[in-house]
C-alpha cells in the first residue's frame, strides 16, 4: 500500500529498558523455539530453517498469522488521524471527545412496543436508531408482517428528537415507501430539511443478493438523489459487507465486496446527478465485528485505506476521501445455546470495533439468535457500549493499536487480500455483476465450506457449544424475530448451527421419552489413567446433546462387558491412557461388541489394530465431531434401546 510518511519516527525517545542486558537476536529466539518444539515430537526437517512456521496460524485469505512480529515485520506507515490514507480514521481528533455513535437495532413490528423501546434506548445511552421498516401491504403469502409497516413509522418515532437522534432505515425492497415515511416524520416533527441527519439505508445489492435476484441500481440511485435535494445531511445508501461475512466469507472478501459495493453506488449516484465527492459523502459502509479481536481492528483500518485509494483514483480531493463506517456485531458468531456467552463475544467485538475506529457501533443483544430480544438483553447491549466508552475510556486514545507490529502487518495483509478480491469483483462486472453471475456466492461458499470443516473438527471452537457445552441448560425462549426469516439467496450461516441442530435432536428425544441419549464410558484402569480422556469424551458427547455414563475404574474386558450390559446403552467409548490401551484396548473392544455394542469408540488416535478388534470410530483432537456425533445420534435415536434412567427407575 502506497502511503505517505507520517513523521512518527521523530518522537522523543523513551527509556531504554534493555540497557545493561545483552541484546537478544531473532536467531536466538528461533533456536529456543526449535528446542521447545523438538521436545514435543515435531519432525526435525520442519525445524531446520524456520521452526516458528510450525506455530503459524493459516487464515482464509491465503496468508498466515505468525507467532511473533517485530520491527522488521512487513507493515505499512499508517499516517496520522485525519490524513490520507485514513487508516487511523478521518477525524483528526478521533472520537476522543464524545465517543462513537452508539446505534441500536430494532425489528419490532408493533409501533407501540417499538415506541417504548426507542425511548428506553435514547434515555439510556443510545445515540442513533437502526430500524427495520417494510411495506404497509400485507405479505402475499399471508404471513405476519416482516417489519414495522412504513405507515406506522411516524407513530413509533413520536418521542424521538429527530434533529438530535438520527434514524437509519433497513427497508430492503420497500426503501421508497420507508424513506417517504421517515422524511414525513421529520416534517411532522418540524425538523427543517437542512437539519435532517438520518439515513435512508438504501441497499439494492444486499436486497437482491438475499432474494436471489439480479440487482438494479439505477432506480434506487435516482430516488436517493431526489430525496437528497435540499437535505445536505441526509445519508442515502449503505455498502454492506456483512452480507459476505454472515454467509461465511473471509475478512478480505468482506472488505473487498464492501469496497466494490461502495464503488457501484458511487457510480450510480454520480450517474443520477451527484458529483463524486458529494456521492461519496452520502455512502455509509457497514462491516461485521466478531470476537476475533485483531482481525476486526485490522480490517476496519484496511478498509479505510482501500476506500481512500478508490476515491484518489477517481480524482476526489483528499479532504473528501473520508469513510463513514458502521460496525455491527456479527450475527454469524451468535449462538442459541448457552446464549449468555454471547455477552462476552459482543463485548470483545465492540472493543475491537471501537479500537479499530468505527464511527458507529451496534451491539446485538445476547438473545438475538434465539428470537426477538427482550428488554434485559437490550439493556445489557446498551450498557456494554456505555461501559467501554465511559468507564474503560476506550475512545480517549485515537487508534490505540496503531504502531503495533502485529496490527500494522495484519492491516497490510488484509488490504492486499481485500484489494485483490475487489479487483476480481470489478472484473466480473462490479458488485452487481458478481451477484448476478453467482461469482460472489461461489467464492463465499468456498470459504464457508473450509470454515464449516474447521468448525466441525473443532479447530475453530465455539465456547458453550462445541467446547464446554452446558448439557443441562434450559434453552431460552423468545418470540420469533420477523427479521430472521430465511432468505432465498445469501443466508446467515451461524458458526454454531451444525452442533445446535444435533443438540435440538437429542433434546427432542429427551423431551419425548424423558431420557437423554447416553454413551457408556469404558473407563479402564485407575482414575489417573482414564480421567483425561474420559473428560475429553464427555465434553465431545455433550456438544451433540449426548450424556456420558461413567461407571468408575474398570479392570479387564469381562468387567467392562458386564458394566456395559447393565447400563442399557447401545454405544460405548473406551477411555484410558496409551499404556493401558496397549494391554487392553483390543480385548475390551471385542468384549463390548460381544455384549451388543452397536458402536464402539476409542478416545485416542486411530490405529488399524484397534479397528480390526472392533473399534468403529476414534474420538481425538481434530476429529470430525459433527460427523461422529451425527452417526451416534442416528444409532441412538433410531434404536434407542434401554436407557440408564429406565434401568435406574425400575
Amino acid at each position: 500500500m502506497d502511503v505517505p510518511e507520517s513523521g512518527a519516527g521523530g518522537a522523543a525517545a523513551g527509556p531504554n529498558w534493555a540497557e545493561g542486558f545483552p541484546e537478544p537476536s531473532y536467531e536466538q529466539w528461533r533456536a529456543l523455539v526449535a528446542g521447545v518444539l523438538r521436545k514435543s515430537g515435531i519432525a526435525e526437517e520442519r525445524l531446520a530453517e524456520e521452526p516458528e512456521s510450525v506455530l503459524a496460524a493459516p487464515t482464509y485469505d491465503g496468508f498466515d498469522i505468525a507467532p511473533l512480529y517485530t520491527a522488521a515485520s512487513p507493515g505499512t506507515d499508517p499516517g496520522l488521524p485525519g490524513q490520507a490514507p485514513f487508516l487511523r480514521g478521518y477525524r483528526p481528533g478521533g472520537h476522543a471527545r464524545d465517543g462513537w455513535d452508539v446505534r441500536a437495532r430494532h425489528t419490532d413490528t408493533d409501533p407501540a412496543v417499538l415506541r417504548r423501546r426507542l425511548h428506553d434506548d435514547l434515555m439510556n445511552g443510545v445515540s442513533s436508531l437502526w430500524i427495520a421498516v417494510g411495506s404497509a401491504r400485507a405479505p402475499a403469502d399471508g404471513a405476519s408482517a416482516r417489519a414495522l409497516p412504513a405507515t406506522a413509522l411516524g407513530e413509533a418515532l413520536t418521542d424521538v428528537h429527530l434533529d438530535l437522534a438520527p434514524v437509519v432505515l433497513d427497508a430492503g425492497a420497500d426503501y421508497a415507501e420507508a424513506a417517504e415515511a421517515l422524511l414525513g416524520a421529520h416534517a411532522d416533527a418540524g425538523v427543517p430539511d437542512g437539519r435532517v441527519i438520518s439515513h435512508l439505508g438504501i441497499d439494492p445489492l444486499t436486497t437482491a443478493a438475499r432474494a436471489g435476484e439480479g440487482p438494479d441500481l439505477a432506480d434506487p440511485a435516482r430516488f436517493a438523489v431526489e430525496c437528497a435535494q435540499g437535505r445536505p445531511g441526509l445519508g442515502l445508501v449503505v455498502a454492506d459487507g456483512t452480507l459476505v461475512h454472515d454467509a461465511g466469507g473471509s475478512e478480505a472478501q468482506e472488505i473487498g465486496f464492501a469496497i466494490a459495493a461502495g464503488t457501484a453506488y458511487l457510480r450510480a449516484l454520480h450517474g443520477a446527478g451527484l458529483d463524486l465527492a458529494e456521492a461519496a459523502r452520502r455512502i455509509e459502509f457497514r462491516l461485521a465485528a466478531n470476537a476475533d479481536q485483531f482481525s476486526v481492528i485490522a480490517k476496519l483500518r484496511a478498509v479505510r485505506g482501500m476506500w481512500n485509494q478508490v476515491l484518489h483514483t477517481c480524482g476526489v480531493a483528499a479532504e473528501h476521501r473520508t469513510m463513514r463506517l458502521h460496525a455491527a456485531t456479527s450475527a454469524a458468531m451468535m449462538t442459541r445455546r448457552d446464549a449468555h456467552v454471547n455477552m462476552l463475544r459482543t463485548t470483545v467485538a465492540c472493543f475491537a470495533a471501537g479500537v479499530g475506529g468505527a464511527d458507529a457501533v451496534t451491539v446485538a443483544p445476547f438473545d438475538s439468535a434465539v428470537g426477538l430480544p427482550d428488554d434485559f438483553a437490550r439493556r445489557i447491549a446498551r450498557n456494554t457500549q456505555s461501559l467501554l466508552v465511559e468507564e474503560a475510556h476506550l475512545a480517549q486514545v485515537i487508534d490505540p493499536a496503531g504502531g503495533s507490529f502485529y496490527v500494522e502487518s495484519l492491516t497490510g495483509e488484509l488490504y492486499r487480500a481485500g484489494w485483490a478480491f475487489f479487483q476480481e469483483v470489478e472484473g466480473a462486472g462490479g458488485a452487481a455483476g458478481a451477484i448476478g453471475s453467482g461469482l460472489l456466492a461461489e467464492r463465499v461458499d468456498g470459504v464457508w465450506e473450509r470454515r464449516r470443516k474447521d468448525l466441525a473438527h473443532r479447530r475453530a471452537p465455539v465456547t458453550g457449544v462445541s467446547e464446554f457445552p452446558h448439557l443441562d441448560e434450559v434453552p431460552l425462549l423468545r418470540p420469533a424475530d420477523p427479521a430472521q426469516r430465511p432468505p432465498r439467496g445469501f443466508a446467515v450461516r451461524r458458526y454454531a448451527q451444525d452442533f445446535e441442530e444435533l443438540r435440538d435432536r437429542a433434546d427432542a428425544q429427551a423431551g419425548d421419552t424423558g431420557h437423554r441419549p447416553t454413551v457408556f464410558l469404558a473407563t479402564l484402569g485407575p482414575v489417573a489413567a482414564h480421567t483425561a480422556r474420559a473428560s475429553f469424551a464427555t465434553n465431545l458427547l455433550a456438544a451433540g446433546g449426548i450424556a456420558a455414563h461413567e461407571p468408575g475404574p474398570l479392570e479387564g474386558a469381562e468387567a467392562v462387558a458386564e458394566a456395559f450390559a447393565a447400563s442399557g446403552s447401545r454405544i460405548a467409548a473406551i477411555c484410558s491412557s496409551d499404556a493401558v490401551y496397549a494391554d487392553q484396548a483390543e480385548t475390551v473392544a471385542r468384549a463390548l461388541k460381544g455384549a451388543g455394542a452397536r458402536r464402539v469408540l476409542l478416545a485416542g488416535a486411530p490405529r488399524d489394530a484397534y479397528r480390526e478388534a472392533g473399534v468403529d470410530a476414534f474420538a481425538h483432537r481434530g476429529c470430525d465431531a459433527v460427523a461422529l456425533l451425527s452417526d451416534l445420534a442416528d444409532v441412538m435415536l433410531t434404536d434407542p434401546g434401554t436407557r440408564l434412567t429406565e434401568r435406574a427407575s425400575s
